[in-house]
């Protein structure tokens, strides 16, 4: 999902760079991940590739600068300064925290985010049809593709009565009130609803055997987008 994501944008972000650029030019794209690079990898090929694709070969006419978080959120806007102050042309950003961070540090360099919750509603673009300002990109339309994951459950096992949705507090796009609609979907299907935080790899584990105590099933989990 991530991957063609990632390839989908490249549209974007190659109008973003070429236009009205000098001939001959090798363009800086500035790559800020809020995962690690072996977390990342499958993704980055693809996006390499869909830069080949488009005449833009890395270290020929084209200089990836790569930041990646692993993880610490805290290190997002220290590392998207550097971005900017490294004079790159394009930046790809991952995650909601990650466009937050990079837009924080640029009103002016084009901003391609990808994997974002809800643009519009954390305030990075005007509307979805008209973004406006240095971003564009993709949205998951998050809270209602995690109302509909409820609604998908339900149909498929109709007798699940508890779900438990993955959350982590630090991301912006993990907000209260998308919790709340999603338990209003689900007490509307008759389950019952809560949250298990997320914020690291190892909390996983834990979370799952709550949810097994509990005899909930998971509706989505994810740490970054």
């Amino acid at each position: 999902m991530r991957v063609i994501a990632l390839v989908l944008v490249l549209a974007g972000l190659a109008a973003s760079v070429v236009a009205a650029a000098p001939a001959g030019k090798v363009y800086r794209i500035g790559l800020l991940v809020v995962s690690s690079a072996s977390e990342y990898r499958l993704n980055v090929d693809a996006f390499r590739e869909g830069l080949r694709e488009l005449g833009y070969v890395e270290g020929h006419n084209a200089v990836l600068e790569y930041k990646w978080v692993e993880g610490r959120y805290d290190r997002l806007s220290d590392l998207a300064v550097e971005l900017v102050r490294s004079k790159v042309d394009v930046i790809v950003t991952h995650g909601t925290p990650g466009t937050r961070a990079a837009e924080r540090a640029s009103k002016t360099i084009p901003i391609i985010m990808a994997t974002v919750g809800d643009p519009e509603e954390q305030g990075l673009v005007a509307s979805l049809a008209r973004p406006g300002g240095n971003i564009t990109g993709l949205s998951q339309l998050f809270s209602e593709l995690v109302a509909k994951r409820a609604e998908l459950l339900k149909e498929l096992a109709p007798g699940i009565s508890r779900l438990a949705v993955l959350m982590n507090p630090a991301n912006p796009s993990h907000r209260p009130q998308m919790f709340r609609q999603v338990e209003a979907v689900a007490l509307s299907l008759g389950m019952e609803l809560y949250q298990s935080p997320i914020t690291t790899a190892e909390d996983f584990e834990p979370a799952f055997s709550r949810m097994a105590k509990r005899r909930s099933r998971p509706s989505w989990s994810s740490r970054t987008d």
